[in-house]
């Protein structure tokens, strides 16, 4: 038995869900007669069993990790007729920031959900996020002189453009308390946010799509006037 076992430990290699058939070469008699036939299996295919659980993502760093410099860049702020990432989409209640986009650190982000999570402790809710720390960032050491490279990798950071929902919570949950959680987190996180619900109209830019202004009319593009009329309206430095 104790010869099968050293045959099958190193002639045969097993992986997760996979079974490699060895090579000729290495099937002696005594192989042979241990294992089936090989027509029974084929080299490299899978057996995956079924599971209801999804995997679980981690949305404070990307899954392909640090493999080059990204550049600083900019939030992209949709002002073309898009309203993507504005509105409440699997939960009751979001967090939408309202001043200006910025750059949000993982660690911010992460220390945002906790302040949520320690509000809701004891209830049953879902907490659902809407932004990942994707955008690695990259610093140089104090008095360090100009040049010599871009500079090592620091955190994962989170392009949030304005208007962009951040979380979004769906229980049942008291909007008040809802309401207080957001605020705490809201403190943690860098810039001005505010609450928004299930059916509240999207935001272009900064402004919201609600009655009286429409989206067709917000797509019509500005009229270029004249150079003489635009002059005649800028106001005058001194005056007359």
């Amino acid at each position: 038995m104790r010869t099968s076992n050293f045959w099958l430990r190193n002639c045969c290699h097993y992986r997760r869900n996979f079974y490699v058939v060895p090579s000729p070469r290495l099937r002696t008699p005594l192989l042979a007669a241990l294992l089936p036939s090989p027509a029974r299996f084929v080299a490299g295919t899978t057996k995956r069993t079924f599971s209801s659980t999804p995997s679980q993502h981690d949305w404070l760093a990307p899954k392909r990790g640090h493999n080059q410099k990204n550049r600083k860049g900019r939030p992209r702020v949709r002002t073309g007729g898009s309203t993507k990432g504005t509105t409440v989409v699997w939960g009751d209640y979001g967090l939408r920031m309202r001043d200006h986009d910025r750059r949000i650190s993982a660690k911010q982000l992460q220390i945002g959900a906790e302040a949520i999570r320690k509000r809701l402790r004891g209830q049953r809710y879902r907490l659902y996020t809407r932004v990942c720390a994707n955008i690695g960032v990259y610093t140089s050491g104090n008095e360090v002189r100009m040049g010599k490279g871009k500079g090592s990798f620091d955190y994962w950071a989170a392009r949030v453009a304005v208007s962009r929902i951040l979380f979004e919570l769906k229980g049942d949950l008291h909007e008040q308390i809802v309401r207080d959680a957001f605020r705490l987190a809201g403190n943690k996180l860098p810039g001005l946010y505010e609450f928004v619900k299930k059916g509240d109209p999207p935001v272009m830019g900064i402004t919201k799509v609600e009655a009286g202004t429409t989206l067709e009319e917000m797509q019509i593009p500005r009229l270029k006037l004249p150079m003489d009329i635009a002059a005649g309206r800028i106001p005058a430095r001194t005056p007359p």
